[in-house]
């Protein structure tokens, strides 16, 4: 029997062809149980969800003219959770399985090539091998909802759609963005990857929040760029200073009422440009409140599909070798994607466990890498009565991290910090 095979979702095609020695572009979500893990059973309920979820059980493969996904002739193996959060993915690797599970004493930890989806379909997986997992250890059961999925049925044709084809405009809007501020420092040239974690209380972080007006990712973005711009004030007189911006994913499902558990995301970049005076964080939590609530809309956002979608439907492009496309994707990322923002805040929000589940999951984490070309990333997840903010580098400097948090404990919400020794 023929094996199956997956066209790479819009916003994947990216991920092969810039992918490099110092970065790939891998996330981490990870489920913190009540108990030690047994790997025998997490092995079998990583088996059991190989019908359910057929899209993260595949390998990377190179066309001729694109790189696709074909369903993995070898099962995903467990292991001990041997080194620090997102090591590189080589090639080698991607071509047995884009998928890894970790277990270290209570933890579980899944990790993504992005090719394969985005935070919001990487936690949806995640969760249900904690749950099935939790079914076979304890006998319970788990029932299907929005995030749990009934494994016994098969795969829902709308969880493998590539929502980006679906929803572009018929015209694209324009990529050009003003380079923003590029954060520096001495660079870790083991490879190692600083993480500080901050476990916020959700309730004090969502008062404060609504103090100023706006949302807990609005919030969080306008003290990540009152942090930025006390750095920059101390490198830069203000007539060489340059924007501010925070990249803010965007999931879209909520704009379009998708179900793939594929990519399905677009980022904006909010910010100020200190060139034009000084900022209150009240006028910066507005600010950055109301250019995402002005961008984040379907016919805009349908527009930026559109700027992504149109270039693949181009005959001389469809046409082009994968090495060619290779040169001409790079490209485009290196003078685009990455210099309109700082860094990224990542918030998939409040992921809602069914009741079933509390009593034996203590706290869920997601994890994103460094960028290509900027040193520190933000990811945020919220599970019971807790908020995790991941802060990660590959450089040594710490001082982004140290006012973040401080600001934080400043405007009201209590942080207790855990750090791999970063």
């Amino acid at each position: 029997m023929p094996k199956k095979w997956y066209r790479l979702d819009t916003a994947a095609l990216i991920f092969p062809a810039i992918a490099r020695r110092d970065w790939c572009n891998v996330f981490r979500i990870s489920v913190g149980l009540s108990e030690e893990v047994d790997p025998q059973v997490l092995q079998q309920a990583l088996d059991d969800l190989r019908p359910r979820f057929p899209s993260f059980f595949v390998t990377l493969r190179k066309g001729f003219f694109w790189y696709y996904l074909e369903e993995s002739g070898r099962p995903v193996q467990v292991q001990p959770d041997y080194a620090y959060p997102l090591t590189f993915m080589s090639s080698r690797e991607l071509r047995r399985n884009c998928l890894r599970v970790f277990y270290y004493r209570n933890r579980i930890a899944v990790e993504f090539f992005h090719a394969l989806a985005d935070g919001r379909g990487g936690s949806i997986f995640a969760a249900n091998l904690a749950a099935r997992y939790l079914e076979r250890r304890y006998g319970i059961e788990v029932p299907a909802g929005d995030i749990i999925r009934d494994i016994h049925e098969a795969p829902r044709r709308e969880e493998l759609e590539d929502s980006f084809l679906k929803n572009a405009a018929v015209k694209a809007a324009g990529r050009r963005e003003e380079t923003a501020f590029r954060l520096r420092g001495s660079k870790e040239e083991s490879g190692f990857k600083h993480l500080i974690t901050g476990v916020a209380d959700t309730k004090a972080l969502l008062e404060a929040s609504h103090r100023y007006g706006v949302t807990v990712t609005s919030f969080l973005a306008a003290l990540m760029a009152q942090s930025i711009m006390g750095m920059q004030d101390e490198v830069l007189p203000k007539k060489r200073q340059r924007p501010v911006k925070i990249t803010i994913p965007v999931d879209l499902r909520r704009l379009y009422g998708s179900k793939t558990l594929r990519n399905f995301t677009l980022v904006l970049n909010p910010g100020v440009d200190p060139r034009y005076g000084s900022y209150t964080f009240a006028e910066l939590c507005s600010s950055i409140h109301h250019q995402l609530k002005a961008y984040a809309t379907p016919q805009n956002m349908a527009g930026m599909i559109a700027a992504n979608v149109q270039p693949q439907q181009l005959v001389v492009l469809r046409l082009a070798p994968v090495f060619l496309k290779n040169v001409v994707m790079k490209h485009v990322y290196l003078s685009t994607a990455e210099k309109s923002g700082c860094l990224n805040i990542s918030n998939l929000g409040n992921l809602k466990l069914p009741e079933e589940m509390a009593g034996y999951v203590q706290r869920m984490e997601f994890i994103i890498g460094p960028q290509l070309s900027y040193p520190n990333n933000c990811s945020v997840l919220s599970c019971g009565d807790k908020t995790y903010i991941n802060m990660i580098r590959n450089i040594r400097e710490s001082e982004l991290e140290r006012r973040f948090f401080s600001g934080l404990v400043e405007l009201g919400v209590p942080v207790e910090i855990e750090s791999n020794g970063g």
